[in-house]
C-alpha cells in the first residue's frame, strides 16, 4: 500500500513539473489573414472582396456588374457569366478555384430565373463535387442586378 501511495505521489509531482513546464499546455496557431481587394471593383464601399483566414476563404457578396461599363449586363446569361468570372478571379487572388467552394449563397431578384442560372453555374466546376447552396428569393440588389453571390471556400 505504500509503495502504490509513493508512486502515486511521484506521477502527481512528475505530472505537476510537466504541466508548469508547459509539456502538456495546447499551442494555439492564429491562422494568418489576408485581405484581398480586387483593384478597379465597380462598387466602392467599405468592404473587402473577400478574407483568407487560414485557408478558408470568406468571399463577400458580388453582383454581376461589368467592370467594363459599370452597370448591370441586359442579357441574364451575361450577368450570371460576368458575376461568376468575378468569383473566379477573387477566388484566383486566394491561390483556389471554383471547385474550392464550399458554401454559395445566391440571393435572387426573380425566382424564375432559377432555371437559367444552373446549367451557367454548374459549367464553372470541374467536378460534379458542387458545394453545398442556397438559392434564396430577395428584394432589390444594388445596381438594378438580379444575383448577388456569397461564399466561402476552403482550400483542397
Amino acid at each position: 500500500m505504500n509503495r502504490r501511495m509513493g508512486f502515486a505521489a511521484i506521477v502527481l509531482v512528475v505530472g505537476g513539473i510537466l504541466t508548469a513546464s508547459g509539456m502538456f499546455s495546447q499551442v494555439t496557431i492564429q491562422p494568418t489573414r489576408k485581405v484581398i481587394k480586387l483593384a478597379g471593383g465597380p462598387i466602392t464601399a467599405p468592404f473587402s472582396d473577400a478574407i483568407l483566414s487560414g485557408n478558408t476563404l470568406y468571399l463577400a457578396g458580388r453582383i454581376g456588374i461589368d467592370p467594363k461599363t459599370g452597370k448591370v449586363p441586359e442579357k441574364i446569361e451575361d450577368e450570371i457569366k460576368v458575376l461568376l468570372d468575378g468569383e473566379k478571379e477573387v477566388l484566383a487572388q486566394a491561390g483556389m478555384t471554383m471547385d474550392d467552394l464550399v458554401y454559395v449563397q445566391i440571393a435572387c431578384t426573380d425566382l424564375s430565373l432559377f432555371q437559367k442560372f444552373n446549367p451557367i453555374y454548374a459549367s464553372y466546376f470541374s467536378t460534379k463535387d458542387y458545394p453545398a447552396r442556397e438559392f434564396i428569393g430577395a428584394g432589390s440588389l444594388l445596381a438594378g442586378g438580379h444575383f448577388e453571390l456569397q461564399a466561402i471556400a476552403v482550400k483542397r
